[in-house]
Parts: C-alpha cells; structure tokens; sequence
C-alpha cells in the first residue's frame, strides 16, 4: 500500500514544510564574516541589539596591536593600586638600614676610641650612692700631645707631670641639673687612701688645696677626697687635657661667646676685646685659664669655666654637628682622643653628662660654685674656706635629687 491514512499525507507536508533549515558552519556565518578573521562576536542578551564585540587589546586580536596572541599591553593604564605605597615603603626601608648601619658604626668606632683608665674600684671607704648620677669633670694641664711649638703658643709651658686646672661636679637628677666647681685652692682633708699603683694604703697627708690631692696620686685619690670631704658618691669620672680641649673647639669651628670685658693677659696670652666674640682653641684655652685679670681670682676663673663648656656643649649638639658626618667625626675624634674616664663609663653615660651639660646652659638646671667663706692663710698658700653648713645642705639636696635651693651668696 502506497496510500497513508486520511490525513496523514498534509501532516507529513506540513511538518516538512515547518521544520527548520540546519544552521550554516560558522565560517560561513554572516555575522562571523561580517566581524572579520579571527575576531569572537559577543554574545548579546535577549532584548539587546546586536553589536561587534571589543577587541581585546586593542587591535582585531589577543595580542593587543592587531593581531597575535601575546599578552595585553599596560599602556595608558594607571598604575596598579598599591604599587606606589609599596615603592615609599621599600625606599623607607632602605633608609632606616642605612641610618641604623651607620648609626651602630659610628657608635662602634666612638666606643672603641675612648680610654677607660681609672678605676673607681680602688676608691676605699665610699659613700653610699645617692639618687641620680654625679660625674667629676676635670680639667687637667696634662701637655700630652702637644709639641714645643704649641706648648710655646698656648703659654702652657713644660711642667712635667700634670695638674687640675678646673674640677667640676655635675648632677644629672629628675629636679634640673646642676653643674657645681670646686675652686682648686679649696682647703680640705687629704684623707686615708690605697695607691692607684702600688696597691698600698696610705696615712693621710693632712690638710692642703684640692688640687694636691691629683698631684699625689691622680685622679682616685682626687674622687676619694671629694667624696670624704662632701660625703657624695662619685658615679663617674671624665678628665680632658689642654690638647683635647683645644682641638674640640677648632673642630666645632670656634665657640661664640659674650666677653664682659677687655682682656689682656700675658700670662695665659689672651688679648681680646669685648663683646660677642667666636673664640677659636688657643683662645679658648687661655679663656678658661687666665686668673690674674679676674676680680675673684681662682672664683672668677670657674665661674669662666661654667660659662665656655656650657656653651661649647650648646653649640656642639646642634644638627649641623650631629647630622653632618664631615663635621661630627672630627669633633668626636679630637675629643675622645685625649678623654680620660673611668673603666665603668660607657659612650651612652658620656652622652647624658653631655646633654645634661647643654641643658645647663639653656636654662634647665643651674651653676655655681662650692660655697665658700672667704680666703684663709695656710702652709700652702692662700686657700679657700667652705663655707660648711651651706655645703651640707646643698650635698643634701644632690643626694636626695632634690632642688638645689643653696647659691653661693644666700
């Protein structure tokens, strides 16, 4: 049978005619053509209109110029979030190393070069330690490292041997600092003492200036007379000598300072006129010395002595110093070349005494001499007399760290 069921023949015409045509090979799409070799149409939503795809990077291909298939370009991109933070932090990076690595350097190099030679440990019968840090400061005529043509120009002349020229003792407390000179033609108690050398005790001399004490047997012997004549504890100790002390301020480039007066001095060689005048060392040096154009003599001078290191402190502790390594090697070099202190001292404890003397001079703190009462004769000459009961009070108040309230004059 060739015939189909009633109806059957429609149907099969109708379901030919509605059934759809195979869609063509996409590389005879029209769409494909129309959008060019190599390119991926996009595909659109339902509702949307169609549109050519974007290329990527930029051209007709992936390799963003046109063709190729290497990786985007980064042109006219802005940079990556993060980048340029990453790029600060890496550079402060690099300057925190190279600040700590010259900073330890530095610290290394200094602490190497400072000569701990007294030993404190030798010092017998010691007062109890107090509150805060005592350091002695002493200024010796020591001519170590001068040649005869500078002991000439610095009118230090040739003694053998060597003498305090200035003795200072300097508090560093929560209650200001304080910087306080002992006249060296003080009269005191050379007391008891053990040899710095030998190791032998020794009978006490007996009375005589202070500056025997140092002529006897240096600088243990110097601390160990302060100490039975004041009852303070000496923490620490520091000496420097006319070479060194002239060679910081040439360093530094000279010292500036306010000249009350006229000053013609054949015997330490100071001629200089008054007002602000920048001392350089030779200067500087007859400065702190000269006695015979003072008024109070030996009292004039330390008061003078005060005066220059607090302001030698004030102007070396400056940002042009510290900051510049041309300038702050040298001045740290002249000075800890011939800077004498004790075995217990370390760099940190110099900077403090330092600091504390720059605070002085800026108006934290206060100086002043030992009180005294007035010039007694003696078998050494004319001396000095504390004036004891203003004494004790002002140890008392060091001890203590407390306000000094004791001057001179009250």
């Amino acid at each position: 049978m060739n015939a189909w069921p009633d109806g059957w023949s429609d149907n099969r015409n109708q379901r030919q005619q509605q059934t759809p045509e195979p869609p063509l090979p996409p590389e005879l799409s029209p769409r494909r053509a129309a959008a060019g070799p190599g390119s991926v149409p996009r595909q659109q939503g339902y509702g949307s209109p169609a549109a050519p795809a974007p290329a990527y990077g930029g051209g007709g291909g992936y390799g963003g110029d046109g063709g190729g298939y290497g990786p985007p370009t980064t042109a006219g991109r802005p940079p990556r979030p993060g980048s340029r933070a990453r790029r600060v932090k890496v550079t402060l990076l690099a300057l925190v190393v190279v600040v700590l690595a010259w900073s330890i350097g530095t610290y290394i190099w200094a602490d190497g070069k400072v000569r701990r030679e007294v030993d404190l440990g030798t010092v017998i019968d010691r007062p109890e330690t107090g509150k805060g840090t005592n350091y002695l400061i002493v200024g010796s005529d020591s001519r170590e490292g001068l040649s005869g043509d500078q002991k000439k120009q610095l009118h230090t002349g040739s003694a053998a041997g060597k003498r305090t020229d200035s003795m200072m003792i300097l508090h560093v407390g929560d209650n200001g600092n304080s910087l306080i000179s002992l006249p060296r033609d003080s009269y005191v108690t050379i007391p008891d003492f053990k040899g710095s050398e030998s190791g032998k005790t020794f009978k006490s001399p007996g009375q005589n200036k202070l500056n025997a004490a140092y002529s006897v047997d240096g600088p243990t012997l110097l601390v160990r007379t302060i100490e039975y004549n004041t009852g303070l504890h000496i923490d620490h100790y520091a000496e420097i000598g006319f070479a060194g002390f002239a060679n910081i301020v040439d360093a530094v480039g000279g010292v500036e300072l306010d000249i009350p007066r006229d000053i013609n001095d054949k015997n330490s060689g100071l001629h200089i006129k008054k007002g602000t005048q920048t001392l350089n060392g030779d200067e500087a040096l007859a400065f702190v010395r000269q006695r015979y154009q003072e008024a109070e003599g030996d009292l004039g001078r330390t008061k003078n002595q005060q005066k220059f290191l607090a302001a030698l402190a004030s102007q070396t502790a400056t940002p042009g110093t510290v900051l510049n390594p041309f300038k702050l090697y040298p001045v740290m070099g002249s000075g800890l070349d011939t800077l004498i202190v004790d075995k217990d001292m370390s760099l940190w404890n110099l900077v403090s005494m330092f600091w504390a003397m720059k605070g002085v001079n800026s108006g934290d703190g206060l100086s002043m001499n030992m009180p005294t009462a007035g010039s007694i004769n003696t078998s050494a000459g004319s001396s000095l007399k504390w004036d004891m009961p203003k004494v004790k009070q002002l140890i008392s108040e060091l001890k203590n760290d407390e306000k000094v309230t004791v001057t001179p004059d009250s």
